[in-house]
C-alpha cells in the first residue's frame, strides 16, 4: 500500500462505509495529486484507523479496513518551550514523523514567541500532513500553549527535562529498559528554549517529578534539542 497517496480526515467524515469529503481534500485529491474517479487512496482519521477507499464522485467507498503498525510502543509527550520565528513549525513536523504523541507548548521566563491561535491552527495542519507522510496511524495532539509553571503539574509518567549545561545524566541512560515500555509507559520529554532553562525552572521542574538529563556534551539550538531527544526515545523502543 505504501504507493497509495494518503490523506487525514476529521473522524465523523466515515459513515456507514463512506468516506464525505470536504471541498478542499477533493480539490487536493484532485488538482495536487490528479487523482479521478475510480481511483484509490488511503484514509487515515488520525485516531488509529486507517482505510483503503476508492473515489466515488464527491466521496469515497471504503473498500477494506487496514492494519498499520507504525506507532511507537509507548506514549511521549514534547513539552518545549516555544523557539522564536518559525522554527516550532519544523519541530512539529519532524517530531510527528519521529513518533511524538502529543506536543505541549509552554511559555518560560525565556519565551520570546507569543503565539496567536491561527499559529495553533497551523501547527494542527502540519501535524496532519507530517502523519500522512511519515504513515502514522496516529496524529499527534497539539496542546494549546500554556505557561512553563502550569503545565509542570499536568503531566504524570517518566519525566525528563533536558538542560545543556549541569553535571547530569545521559537521557539515554536514563530512560527505562526496553523491557519496561509497553503501551501503558508514558515518557514526558521537556526542551528549552533559547538560551536553556533558568535555574529556578530546573529546580521546579526537579520539585514537580523531573530528572535532569543531558542530551550529550554539545550544546544544541531550541529546535535540535527535540528532534535528538525523541531520536534518542525511539531508538532505545525500537532497536
Amino acid at each position: 500500500m505504501a504507493q497509495l497517496q494518503r490523506i487525514a480526515i476529521a473522524p465523523a467524515q466515515f459513515q456507514q462505509d463512506q468516506i464525505l469529503l470536504t471541498p478542499q481534500q477533493l480539490h487536493y485529491l484532485g488538482r495536487v495529486l490528479r487523482l479521478r474517479e475510480g481511483d484509490r487512496f488511503i484514509a487515515m482519521d488520525g485516531m488509529g484507523k486507517w482505510w483503503l477507499t476508492q473515489l466515488t464522485g464527491k466521496q469515497a467507498q471504503v473498500l477494506e479496513t487496514l492494519s498499520v503498525t507504525t506507532e511507537l510502543p509507548i506514549t511521549i509527550t514534547l513539552m518545549i518551550a516555544l523557539p522564536k520565528g518559525s522554527g516550532f513549525d519544523e519541530v512539529v513536523r519532524c517530531c510527528t514523523e519521529i513518533g511524538v504523541t502529543c506536543i505541549a507548548p509552554v511559555i518560560s521566563d525565556r519565551t520570546l514567541l507569543h503565539p496567536s491561535p491561527q499559529k495553533l491552527e497551523r501547527w494542527r495542519r502540519i501535524a496532519a500532513e507530517a502523519a500522512e507522510q511519515s504513515e502514522r496511524a496516529f496524529v499527534p495532539t497539539i496542546l494549546e500553549p500554556v505557561a512553563f509553571r502550569e503545565a509542570l503539574s499536568t503531566v504524570n509518567g517518566h519525566k525528563y527535562i533536558c538542560e545543556a549545561r549541569g553535571n547530569y545524566p545521559h537521557l539515554l541512560n536514563c530512560l527505562p529498559n526496553k523491557g519496561q515500555m509497553t503501551n501503558d509507559s508514558e515518557l514526558i520529554i521537556a526542551t528549552g528554549p533559547e538560551g536553556g532553562w533558568t535555574e529556578t525552572e530546573i529546580a521546579n521542574a526537579i520539585a514537580s517529578g523531573f530528572q535532569a538529563v543531558s542530551l550529550g556534551r554539545r550544546v544544541l539550538r531550541a529546535i535540535t534539542a527535540p528532534i535528538v531527544a525523541l531520536s534518542l526515545v525511539t531508538a532505545a523502543c525500537e532497536v
